[in-house]
């Protein structure tokens, strides 16, 4: 058995008085991995902390999480930060679904223009609560920030290696720069202000 530890999710802010608090998610899976009753184990300054949880619920797009060792305001802000992480099966999680990968997988992948042009290498996958972005160090050397949504990352293909993009004009050194004149009038988001 091949395993990795996960990071599910990073506990954000308290909310309300009984020390539930809310969650950034790392999974596209947080109703198997938040289940009633799992148990992670947390860096704490005393040391390490076990936390399980109660209960967990879904409100206008955010998880908010309870947890049997957190009764107060107080302590679920301590709790702010800590990284919520779990041992996954990585073989079981192949038979599941065979295009999984995680943030760990990217580094080092060839990043290639949809075009095929050679655009760089993955030093990181950056985790931010609006976007997340992949950090691509460019042909020229300098560090790119390509943020890692789809319409600009299509495709990722870890077993070929690489990592297709599609990144606006002027990102990469080797792209030019968007041309506004494409852009129609009629769209501007200021209409009508």
């Amino acid at each position: 058995m091949t395993t990795r530890d996960v990071t599910i999710a990073t506990i954000g802010k308290a909310h309300g008085l009984r020390g539930e608090v809310s969650l950034i998610l790392r999974t596209d899976q947080p109703e198997e991995r938040l289940q009633d009753g799992t148990v992670f184990e947390i860096a704490a300054d005393e040391g390490a902390r076990t936390l399980t949880i109660v209960s967990t619920r879904l409100q206008q797009g955010r998880w908010y999480a309870k947890f049997a060792e957190v009764s107060s305001r107080t302590d679920a802000e301590a709790l702010r930060g800590a990284v919520l992480s779990l041992e996954i099966d990585l073989e079981e999680e192949a038979e599941e679904d065979p295009d999984a990968w995680y943030p760990s997988d990217l580094k080092g992948l060839a990043v290639r223009h949809v075009d095929g042009r050679e655009l760089g290498t993955v030093l990181d996958l950056e985790l931010h609560p609006a976007q997340d972005l992949l950090i691509v160090r460019g042909l020229d050397g300098r560090r790119v920030m390509l943020p890692f949504v789809e319409a600009l990352v299509p495709e990722v293909d870890v077993e070929g290696g690489i990592v297709l993009a599609d990144p606006p004009g002027g990102l990469f050194e080797d792209l030019p720069e968007d041309d506004d004149e494409d852009v129609d009038a009629t769209e501007s988001p200021a209409e009508g202000v």
